[in-house]
């Protein structure tokens, strides 16, 4: 039998994991690989991990073998059944205290039952969400672990040394909460993602089609975005993707087609948050709108059909315009991440978990796709009132709001006038205006839900809690229906 002389295991040798394996390598950490498709295997000793300390196993058996006790074997498969068959394979060559860590993008409640399942036969499992990419996974990625409690103290010390880390050298890794938990966080945080991604998508839209701006000039702009509020990763790459040429010197964006893919967490997100009752409207748009994105024959079709606006809305000051889209997206942001702690508050409630809103923040500063400079002042926030009930009752969020919303609608509006959509733009400040309304006109619906369906209501004149009943016609009856809150 081989010596088991390795500090952790890992199964899957995609881009993702062949990255995390050099990164633990970098870090001095001894690592044992095996692929399904055990050809792989030598072939990334052959090419990648050549002149490393990885070792390669050709079974699951062998894999085993070769790791010190507690065995710790990171799972980096695709997710759904193939863990749970992965997972079933790798069980007989375990032993009490082992610990099973599933890195891919796996469904919250799939580690909570994994979690429950492996406990009862004494392994330890971890679901932890990755972000960062590639790029991210080889050189220090956000790491989101979760799962079972008692695992933490034997991944901690990798999982922190091949994080991404802050200035202050902390790293974007941190304990996360029992079962789920890390793998919900991930989930927010791809939702997250993809409301900046719309977002950004958006302001390029309105600069390019309201304003005319060419891919050099959106360059320009974004570049010097990334130096102010919106300094980010992905305003930095997109800076890049405007001045990438094709091979004919044409900007690459501009051939690119129209219709945008998705994996799942976005989609997942809005379920939780629909689950939970909770208005997590603008990633809810952000999916939608990469929906209709991938109607686009069915769009070239429309558009021969359907008319905007007869003429444009003239820009005077192009600067301030501009400045303005600015504005949007910044306080567009703000209501998205409002949002994502909202549903991360709710299910915390919901599951019982006691999640560290200020560390989420900290753990998303660096390495994954949506660190921003704006992360520290969420994390900020949470360092001043760690009961803090909403992001925009924060004094910094609220002030930016209650000081850029005049551009944010001058913005909006010429959106409209333009006949540029900008569903998340749009959703945000609708949200926005509702969130800061005392009283919504939901009266009037409660009153028709009580007139077609005696659901009742309660009144402004008595305490919570006290339901109605109207006889609104004069013929209906007494009995009202069972009430129930989403």
């Amino acid at each position: 039998m081989p010596e088991a002389s390795c500090d952790i295991g890992l199964i899957g040798l995609a881009v993702m994991g062949q990255n995390l394996v050099l990164n633990m390598n970098d870090h001095g950490f001894k690592v044992a690989v095996f692929n399904r498709t055990v050809s792989k295997v030598d072939d990334f000793l052959a090419s990648e991990a050549k002149g490393t300390q990885v070792v390669g196993a050709h079974s699951m058996e062998e894999l085993a073998a070769l790791l010190k006790r507690p065995r710790r074997v990171m799972l980096m498969v695709k997710a759904g059944d193939s863990v749970d068959q992965t997972i079933d394979h790798l069980r007989p060559f375990l032993e009490k205290g082992d610990i099973v860590i599933d890195g891919g993008n796996s469904l919250f409640t799939d580690s909570n039952r994994r979690t429950r399942d492996l406990a009862a036969k004494g392994i330890l499992f971890i679901g932890t969400g990755v972000s960062g990419g590639e790029e991210g996974a080889r050189f220090g990625p956000s790491i989101m672990p979760g799962g079972n409690p008692a695992a933490w103290p034997h991944v901690k010390a990798i999982f922190q040394a091949i994080s991404a880390k802050v200035e202050d050298g902390t790293p974007c890794c941190d304990w996360v909460g029992e079962n789920g938990a890390g793998h919900y966080v991930k989930m927010v945080h791809n939702g997250i993602e993809y409301g900046d991604m719309q977002l950004i998508c958006e302001a390029y839209d309105l600069l390019q089609r309201g304003l005319g701006l060419t891919a050099d000039e959106l360059a320009e702009v974004f570049t010097e975005w990334n130096k102010g509020e919106l300094d980010s990763y992905l305003i930095e790459i997109s800076s890049h993707i405007f001045a990438k040429k094709d091979e004919d010197g044409t900007p690459l964006v501009d051939k690119i087609l129209d219709t945008a893919g998705q994996k799942g967490t976005g989609k997942w997100t809005v379920f939780s948050a629909l689950d939970l009752g909770q208005p997590v409207t603008l990633i809810g748009e952000s999916v939608f709108a990469r929906c209709l994105s991938a109607l686009k024959e069915e769009r070239v079709e429309a558009s021969k059909v359907l008319q905007g606006p007869a003429t444009k809305p003239a820009v005077g000051d192009r600067a301030a315009f501009i400045e303005d889209v600015r504005r949007a997206l910044y306080c567009s942001k703000i209501i998205s991440y409002a949002q994502g702690y909202m549903l991360l508050h709710a299910a915390a409630k919901e599951n019982g978990w006691n999640l560290n809103m200020g560390g989420i923040a900290l753990m998303w500063r660096g390495g994954c796709i949506i660190r921003s400079r704006f992360l520290g002042m969420i994390k900020a926030a949470y360092d001043k009132n760690p009961a803090l009930e909403n992001l925009l009752l924060d004094s910094f969020f609220s002030g930016a709001l209650n000081q850029y919303q005049a551009s944010w609608r001058k913005g909006l509006a010429h959106a409209v006038e333009s006949g540029v959509p900008t569903p998340a733009f749009s959703t945000a400040l609708a949200f926005f205006d509702g969130y800061r309304t005392g009283r919504l006109p939901a009266n009037l619906l409660q009153a028709q839900r009580d007139y077609f369906g005696a659901h009742t209501y309660e009144r402004t004149d008595k305490p919570r809690g006290e339901f109605f009943h109207t006889n609104w016609t004069g013929r209906g009856g007494r009995t009202s229906s069972s009430t129930y809150t989403a």
